[in-house]
């Protein structure tokens, strides 16, 4: 890379986006790590790129929060200019069967995971437009391609998630910027930890959980320069399980 290019990620604080912020410094990329509520994950996620010799900034905002995502969001990018690569990786779960499901849970899930999507992308899609190149990379779910019993509501966000960034990609592929979804399987993170791991595994070909890095060895590569042609594209991280 000749020189550095600037990429935010959110939910960067743990889990499968920090691993992502870990790769991409790791191949030469500037990071910018959004968290909401881990002040002190993402200040040692800033602590760990530093120390390694790479730029790091940190913002804090509620992806569900249309106005706070602007101003922050705004600033940054009138101070710092226009990203080169977006991902999308700030979401939540709140599991209950549907007829128990209460109205907050799905609220909070659809408005944080999907309304998170244009929450984001909304001020910054402009000056990526005049930049006339760029990456949009959504982590999204197998939950959003097959359902998920219990997930009704995880599974419609992330299927949301999934048309929209498709309907995305055809809008902005005359600026060659490129817009991706990567649906994860069962990955090792927080999110499984109550998981029933012992009927998991038997259910996934490769017998395993996939591991946070292998995530974000994909999104490193679909940020670069050689996946200028892949676009629209979703593409599973799932050992095998059907999507």
């Amino acid at each position: 890379m000749s020189a550095a290019k600037r990429v935010l990620i959110t939910g960067a604080s743990r889990g499968i986006g920090r691993a992502i912020a870990l790769a991409a410094a790791e191949a030469g990329y500037e990071i910018t790590a959004h968290y909401h509520r881990n002040e002190e994950a993402a200040l040692s996620l800033r602590d760990t790129l530093r120390a390694a010799g790479r730029d790091a900034d940190l913002l804090r905002f509620d992806t569900a929060d249309r106005a706070a995502c602007g101003a922050a969001l705004e600033a940054y990018t009138k101070e710092r200019g226009a990203f080169w690569g977006i991902v999308l990786n700030a979401g939540i779960a709140s599991d209950n069967v549907f007829p128990a499901l209460r109205d907050e849970q799905w609220d909070a899930v659809v408005d944080t995971n999907l309304g998170g999507f244009y929450n984001v992308l909304k001020p910054l899609i402009l000056p990526l437009c005049r930049k006339r190149r760029g990456r949009i990379i959504a982590v999204t779910s197998v939950s959003g391609l097959i359902g998920n019993p219990g997930q009704v509501n995880y599974s419609a966000s992330k299927a949301g998630i999934i048309g929209a960034a498709k309907a995305l990609a055809l809008e902005l592929a005359g600026r060659s910027i490129t817009v991706n979804c990567i649906a994860p399987g069962i990955i090792q993170t927080d999110m499984i930890k109550n998981a029933p791991l012992e009927t998991i595994l038997p259910a996934i070909p490769l017998g395993r959980l996939g591991t946070p890095e292998e995530v974000a060895a994909l999104a490193v590569f679909l940020l670069s320069e050689s996946a200028s042609y892949i676009t629209r594209q979703v593409i599973s991280v799932n050992g095998g399980l059907p999507s």
